[in-house]
């Protein structure tokens, strides 16, 4: 087991009406909440009411700052800073999913710091050192935000998606209706339960490193979301497995299921290249690389993906490299039946040779940084990856 730190303080309500407690809970953190939301529809949907109404009972004034993108962006967060210095904000709220929580972040981290660039802070060129308490209501379960110590920016002038790892990005508290999740489009949802799955294997597919209880975490929190997952797909309006998925989220990425183990976000790396240079969905992209990064990385790490596919998929195979292969199988399957892209041409995209070229240095930090501890992954070796996931079933070798 490797030597490990567990710190996950952040206050979690979870429940029916509990966004009612908004304002109750908010108010031991600050009395100027700056709101930071995505589009309209937490207000049609009388949540932003529901907020507002809870904060004003509890004596908490608040300003609303809406318009939060799917992949935040470097240029909106910096429009929040500038909102919450002018408000003279002590407590950010973001309410949604990680795009408006990640957003809630980066603006906390600019308004404690508002005579340093937001960019400079967040490419760690510029030490963080303080920053303002940030609450979540959370609405889509996916991304975990509400209980990580991770935040994801794009940086649309470069065209470069980056994340920054830090105790300040840890919610002082979580907000968790399920019932709020229920009017999302099956498309999201699927995407959200690609990236908790994402999340969890990302810390998983780790060898020679033994911690069978966390492993034992790892695998019952994917078998519990490839069950809820494809029965949420199927009946959004299934409360028991909203609630399931609602609660996969935060644990898929609060650093519990890497205790002993460590992580390797290696398959995020390639995700994040995508997102900024596509603009597509975080998890799609991730489904959409997935295989090609296992079928690249498997035979390195048999006894690994082996026991994956016996404790989670149930696989029988005797022989470790057929219970290996029929893992991936199973998980590549699974996500064509939530309707997740398999490979870049289900996204839509069919990059150049260029293009190629040009993701691997980006994945790669302009070739600075190797990917994963299964086997360093140069910038061409990650080409290869993209190249395999350009196609579908082929692509794996194995399907």
């Amino acid at each position: 087991m490797e030597p490990f730190r567990y710190y996950a303080p952040t206050e979690v309500i979870f429940g029916k009406d509990t966004e009612n407690r908004t304002g109750e809970i908010a108010r031991r953190y600050g009395q100027k909440a700056l709101l930071v939301f995505g589009k309209d529809s937490v207000r049609k949907s009388g949540l932003l009411d529901r907020v507002e109404r809870s904060l004003k009972q509890a004596q908490v004034s608040y300003q609303e700052f809406g318009g939060a993108q799917p992949n935040p962006t470097l240029a909106h967060a910096r429009e929040g800073v500038r909102a919450a210095v002018a408000f003279g904000a002590d407590l950010i709220i973001g309410i949604g999913g990680g795009s408006s929580i990640d957003t809630a972040k980066a603006i906390a981290h600019g308004a404690a710091n508002s005579g340093e660039d937001l960019w400079e802070i967040w490419t760690r060129k510029v030490p963080l050192t303080k920053s303002l308490p940030v609450g979540a209501v959370l609405t889509i379960p996916a991304a975990g935000s509400e209980m990580s110590d991770s935040a994801v920016l794009t940086n649309e002038e470069i065209g470069k998606k980056s994340g920054i790892n830090t105790d300040f990005n840890r919610c002082r508290f979580a907000i968790m209706n399920p019932e709020l999740g229920k009017t999302l489009p099956v498309y999201q949802l699927a995407a959200g339960v690609a990236d908790i799955m994402m999340h969890t294997m990302e810390r998983y597919f780790i060898p020679d490193s033994s911690c069978d209880l966390t492993d034992e975490i790892a695998e019952g929190l994917l078998r519990s979301v490839i069950r809820n997952g494809a029965a949420l797909v199927k009946d959004p309006a299934d409360l028991k497995a909203m609630g399931e998925i609602f609660w996969a989220s935060s644990l898929s990425h609060n650093n519990l299921t890497e205790c002993g183990r460590g992580k390797d976000f290696s398959v995020h790396k390639l995700g994040h290249a995508l997102s900024a240079r596509y603009g597509v969905t975080h998890g799609a992209s991730l489904s959409a690389v997935w295989g090609a990064w296992a079928k690249h990385l498997y035979q390195e790490a048999i006894p690994r993906f082996s026991r994956y596919a016996r404790t989670v998929w149930e696989v029988r195979e005797s022989d470790e490299t057929a219970a290996a292969e029929e893992g991936i199988r199973r998980t590549v399957a699974f996500f064509r039946e939530i309707k997740m892209p398999v490979c870049l041409k289900d996204l839509g995209i069919e990059p150049t040779e260029e293009e190629i070229r040009l993701l691997s240095l980006d994945a790669t930090m302009q070739n600075t940084v190797r990917l994963s501890r299964i086997h360093p992954l140069d910038a061409d070796a990650v080409a290869e990856i993209y190249r395999d996931a350009l196609e579908g079933d082929q692509i794996y070798g194995m399907v």
